[in-house]
């Protein structure tokens, strides 16, 4: 028996998001700030691909915040059938959330809420774990 690559094994819940987070970034452990970005379909399977973006700001500033948003935008131009944009900001430090990584998170919301026609999330990848910091305001289970 063979095992699927990550990508192809469908994320059904929030839960299962945190955990493929943690899969994903083995070992959680960073020495300095970027944001990766992946992608899932309706299916609830990822596109094959993660994408870091190195040396993000401690807070974030809106021209990396609206280019994000453009980024997501020609990913879901190539593949329509995308319905979450799943991030993870990785630091240094404890995996507990801070007022920087709460800033991360309230410029995402002012920019994507808006911006992106998908949910999205945030994670914080730290001192070895993974944990929520805005998870999608409701999780549909994959089709199918």
């Amino acid at each position: 028996m063979t095992t699927p690559p990550l990508a192809q094994v469908p994320v059904r819940s929030a839960a299962e998001l945190t955990r493929r987070w943690a899969d994903l970034l083995d070992p959680p452990v960073f020495a300095a700030r970027s944001l990766w970005l992946s992608w899932l379909h309706e299916d609830g399977t990822a596109l094959p691909v993660v994408m870091p973006v190195d040396d993000v700001p401690r807070v974030p500033d809106l021209p990396t915040l609206r280019g994000l948003a453009h980024l997501h935008e020609a990913v879901a131009e190539h593949s329509p059938d995308l319905t979450h944009l799943a991030m993870a900001l990785c630091r240094p430090g404890r995996a507990v959330v801070t007022a920087a990584d709460d800033e991360w998170a309230e410029g995402l919301h002012t920019v994507l809420d808006d911006a992106i026609g998908s949910s999205w999330s945030l994670h914080l990848a730290a001192g070895g774990q993974v944990v929520p910091v805005v998870e999608p305001p409701t999780w549909r289970p994959p089709a199918g």
